[in-house]
């Protein structure tokens, strides 16, 4: 049987490295890159799989040297959930130090209404306060830059001179 990009098969596990699985699949080997074992985070393989484990993989390149990228997390379809997460996005949590937001972790934007539809942004309420935020990101950002740039014009030439390149 060739191997396509996209099957998915049934293989064994014959060794495991720090870097991925080697899988027998249909009499050839293939590799499951580590970050292709599961969905989240994984330190150690072991902890996930061992020698002569029955595995479901994916196919995900047959290169033309014969190397088969495999995956075992691909190969599992996830199950709808129930519903769609709902998420309310007139609430944005409290950004760090950056003076935005009140005690409560929200910001205030819309505290005078119940809906941001007043706005005149298209009614999401966002548009109108990213550019304010980058506005004054951008303002605080060039005196930064300058006060900077000022202390090392006081301090000499701070390590770089003009045309010394």
């Amino acid at each position: 049987m060739t191997l396509k990009a996209g099957t998915i098969l049934e293989g064994t596990i014959i060794n495991i490295t720090n870097f991925g699985a080697f899988v027998d699949v249909d009499g050839k080997t293939g590799l499951v890159h580590i970050s292709e074992v599961a969905d989240t985070f994984v330190k150690d393989i072991k902890d996930y799989l061992k020698e002569q484990d029955k595995v479901k993989v994916k196919v995900l390149s047959v290169d033309e040297g014969g190397k088969i990228s495999l995956s075992i997390k691909q190969a599992s379809v996830p199950q709808k959930t129930s519903k769609p997460i709902d998420i309310d996005w007139t609430k944005s949590p409290k950004p760090k130090q950056n003076g935005y937001g009140n005690d409560n972790g929200y910001s205030n934007r819309n505290s005078n209404s119940n809906n941001s539809s007043s706005n005149n942004n298209g009614g999401n309420g966002i548009g109108v306060e990213f550019e304010d935020r980058l506005s004054k990101f951008l303002k605080d950002s060039e005196e930064r830059f300058q006060d900077l740039k000022r202390h090392q014009e006081a301090k000499g030439h701070g390590g770089y001179k003009k045309g010394s390149y």
